[in-house]
């Protein structure tokens, strides 16, 4: 499945971490940052739909240009990008739906075929689509896109689930946790191609942590536990910190001197 098979081979160059269950775990608590800090922002603080997303484009704008402009993989910078353009994505939806009166009937195939024909674009000036070859500018670039167009695509597909067919948060949770579990018994049973895997799960564990996060944060009478906002964004803020930067800070302890003495005792 991989060109390479030796992760540290492949992520010396690569500017993606490499994809395992804490990768996962980030990305899906990332997706539910980004649904609950956009209605924190949109509500809680008063910004408005307008305002909100103004200020988090700016903000991945800047974290974006942060990112390309790295040589390699630090990934502090790539999750903060991860949740700002979920923030972004879910705002693209909402102000289709909200502003410009799109059905998410209609915005959900409109945003899959985007993608699909983003990663046609990819590949037929790349050759790949690759998670595991990030590894040039103009792959980077691609790679975003298609991230962005995910997550816009996500949040109409859980809309689209949760509230305009009314399956309900926590059983619209389920039903995308389920199609993501027959993904993996596709890839580690059947045999899917691991690019074709990774794709479709990142797609998915949008609707998914958006489905789980309004679940948690949306109150009793609709269909949630009641935490709100500020404190579940804060939750999983706090949990993607500590799955994101306390591994930073040990491999950097462990590249230096006092660290090298230590592992050669």
């Amino acid at each position: 499945m991989n060109a390479n098979p030796d992760p540290a081979v492949r992520q010396r160059f690569n500017k993606v971490p490499e994809v395992t269950l804490v990768f996962w775990l980030i990305k899906l608590m990332a997706t539910t940052v980004g649904e609950t800090g956009a209605d924190f922002l949109n509500f809680n603080l008063g910004l408005g739909l307008t305002g909100t997303s103004l200020l988090m484009s700016a903000l991945f704008a800047i974290a974006l240009a942060g990112q390309m402009h790295a040589r390699r993989c630090v990934q502090p910078l790539y999750w903060l990008v991860v949740v700002l353009v979920s923030v972004v994505g879910t705002l693209v939806t909402d102000n289709l739906v909200d502003h410009f009166g799109v059905p998410l009937q209609i915005l959900t195939p409109i945003f899959a075929v985007a993608l699909l024909a983003s990663f046609g674009l990819w590949y037929s000036r790349e050759k790949t689509l690759s998670m595991h070859h990030i590894d040039t500018p103009s792959r980077e670039g691609w790679y975003w896109l298609a991230i962005l167009l995910t997550f816009a695509l996500g949040t109409a597909a859980g809309d689209l689930a949760a509230e305009t067919l009314k399956l309900g948060y926590a059983p619209s949770a389920l039903m995308f946790a389920a199609i993501i579990s027959l993904v993996a018994i596709a890839h580690y049973v059947f045999k899917l191609d691991a690019v074709a895997a990774f794709w479709m799960a990142y797609v998915l564990t949008r609707p998914l942590g958006a489905s789980f996060g309004d679940w948690l944060s949306q109150p009793v009478a609709h269909g949630g536990l009641g935490w709100g906002t500020v404190m579940t964004s804060l939750a999983f803020i706090a949990a993607i910190l500590a799955l994101v930067v306390y591994p930073a800070l040990r491999e950097k302890s462990a590249l230096t001197p006092a660290g090298s003495m230590q592992r050669s005792r």
